[in-house]
């Protein structure tokens, strides 16, 4: 299962305008497809989050913007399970 997500990255040097990104953008995908793309990349992550940790010289910012209550506690947590918590900040 492929989806698009070059719409979401940032290049380096890359205006960004948080005012201009749908705040209910859904990537067109149901929950469903969403929870069995996340259990296929999982590993993805935790090869990606040692990588990363082995070189220390890059990090990984993300940003999660919602209102209160708009899901990003669960998000996060759904996301990052299978990750090293000692390395996340």
């Amino acid at each position: 299962m492929t989806f698009d997500l070059d719409r979401y990255r940032v290049h380096p040097g890359q205006p960004l305008q948080l005012a201009t990104r749908s705040t209910n953008d859904d990537g067109g995908i149901d929950e469903e497809a969403a929870d069995e793309h996340l259990d296929e990349t999982h590993q993805v992550l935790h090869d990606l989050q040692e990588a990363l940790y082995a070189e220390g010289k890059q990090s990984l910012l993300l940003v999660l913007q919602a209102m209160d209550a708009g899901g990003k506690d669960s998000t996060t947590e759904k996301v990052f399970r299978p990750l090293n918590p000692q390395g996340i900040r």
